[in-house]
């Protein structure tokens, strides 16, 4: 279990976790789990998230277990310095959705004392590094790989399965939509997609050969 790092005061700087794993792997739960422990402390906390993401609720956080914590949607990665203003914790759900400023804007935050706590997708459904989280993940002090359950194999999962016939990088939902699949079934999975969906021409006749000249 990630422990929260011993402030010292005395030092200016602050720091950057990040959060990440597939679909259903409990992301949004350590995230709210670490800011309500921040505000318990009476730590001032900010939470962000993109304006887009309104699957639970428009304005809070809300992990698959019905677990919420308020946060103040933006539309873009820009907003959130001037609202994050006096801050000792700012908190940042589905950071892959956001474009790649957020990674300058969290390593401003962590410069200036804040401790900036991110959570986010790290793959997208085609199983490819996911807008700016491997530059968060690789700028970050701490970094937390959470795991769901393959519903086919009951290992650990990382992949994102999408059940949805739709190839838009960005689409918001849940469990009718994406599956949490282990490597080996994600593979699978992938492959008869790739079966079913190949064109398959018909069958062409084939002229037949010309008879051989017996005096050649």
């Amino acid at each position: 279990m990630f422990l929260e790092n011993t402030v010292n005061h005395k030092e200016q700087f602050g720091w950057i976790e990040v959060i990440c794993g597939s679909m259903f792997s409990g992301k949004t739960e350590e995230l709210i789990r670490r800011l309500k422990r921040a505000q318990f402390a009476r730590q001032k906390v900010e939470i962000f998230k993109p304006a887009i993401d309104v699957r639970y609720d428009e304005e809070m956080v809300v992990s698959h277990d019905s677990n919420e914590i308020r946060s103040t949607p933006v539309p873009a990665a820009a907003n959130i310095p001037i609202l994050a203003d006096g801050c000792d914790v700012v908190g940042i759900d589905e950071a892959q959705f956001f474009d790649d400023e957020i990674v300058r804007i969290c390593n401003d935050l962590a410069n200036k004392g804040v401790r900036v706590i991110v959570a986010g997708l790290d793959m997208d459904f085609k199983g490819n590094p996911f807008g700016p989280m491997p530059a968060l993940m690789a700028t970050a002090e701490y970094v937390t790989k959470v795991h769901a359950v393959c519903t086919r194999t009951g290992n650990l999962a990382q992949y994102s399965y999408r059940k949805a016939k739709s190839d838009n990088l960005v689409l918001l939902g849940e469990v009718d939509e994406y599956e949490p699949l282990s490597r080996a079934a994600y593979y699978k999975a992938m492959m008869r997609d790739k079966v079913r969906n190949m064109k398959v021409n018909d069958a062409q006749e084939i002229p037949p050969s010309k008879p051989k000249d017996s005096n050649a």
